[in-house]
């Protein structure tokens, strides 16, 4: 005669709270860490993309401004040097092409189905926004604040930096071209198809944010655009925390330097992290 095996629960003894479901904040924010944690691992477990994430930026920041040194002239604006002048842009590219190319992991984990997974389990689409922004938000904060070591180089005086500034205006302009890319990438199908958007979209923001050349000399029509650039205000934003909103002003327009950077790239990143949002909701 074989002994029943009882599956009912052990009774709780006295004065023992019952265990408790995690709760719906609990579900997403979990959703939020172990999307962002993986990003951050999957980056560093790759040694090639961190070799490369430093060292561009800093070829580009010596090899374009060497080779404009000598013909770089903006009246106001003595005593400032094309490096000097380039480098606030190339922080800036820096911050782009980090969190571009960390959402190019959406259409690959969408091909591998992880992304699927995720979104079959308890976490909300917005957490999974979320997760993977903070994600590819930290691995270009990260780079973008290795590549300011080199900010003495370009004439910055660690003590006249404004840091609640430059923070601010690199956190949001992170999130800003995160969400960005995630709506770009929800809905190009290829990395190929995603390359070439950004080609066309992205790098031309880029160029055209006062990185490159000033905004101040530029044609009519092309000043209009780079004023209408939501990314100039990213810009002229490192650029006032590195050397003063005079310095922003004297190669930008005459709103240049006047504090609305953080305003704007707030209202940026909400607005694409909006976009983000609603594109991982729409029904397939």
């Amino acid at each position: 005669m074989t002994a029943e095996i009882s599956t009912a629960p052990a009774p709780l003894a006295a004065g023992e709270p019952a265990a408790s479901p995690p709760g719906t904040l609990a579900l997403q924010w979990a959703t939020v860490r172990v999307l962002m944690a993986r990003d951050v691992v999957r980056f560093f477990r790759q040694p090639s993309r961190v070799v490369g994430a430093l060292a561009q930026p800093i070829l580009f920041w010596f090899v374009i401004g060497s080779g404009f040194a000598g013909s770089f002239r903006v009246e106001g604006a003595q005593g400032l040097g094309y490096q000097q002048f380039f480098f606030p842009g190339v922080v800036t590219m820096v911050l782009l092409f980090s969190a571009i190319f960390a959402t190019i992991t959406v259409i690959e984990d969408r091909k591998e189905g992880f992304l699927q997974a995720v979104l079959a389990g308890p976490g909300s689409r917005l957490a999974v926004v979320l997760g993977k922004a903070l994600g590819s938000s930290a691995i270009a904060l990260m780079q973008a604040s290795l590549f300011l070591l080199l900010a003495p180089l370009a004439g910055v005086s660690a003590s006249s930096v404004n840091l609640p500034l430059l923070v601010a205006v690199m956190v949001l302009s992170a999130l800003a071209l995160t969400g960005m890319g995630m709506s770009l990438a929800w809905w190009v199908k290829s990395s190929a198809g995603y390359h070439a958007v950004m080609s066309i979209v992205l790098l031309p923001m880029w160029v055209l944010s006062g990185a490159m050349f000033p905004l101040k000399g530029a044609g009519t029509w092309l000043s209009w655009v780079m004023v209408l650039n939501p990314m100039r205000f990213s810009v002229e934003g490192v650029r006032r925390a590195l050397y003063g909103a005079q310095a922003s002003l004297a190669v930008g327009s005459p709103m240049s330097g006047s504090g609305l950077e953080v305003a704007v790239l707030l209202a940026f990143a909400t607005v694409f992290l909006g976009l983000a949002a609603f594109s991982v909701s729409r029904r397939e």
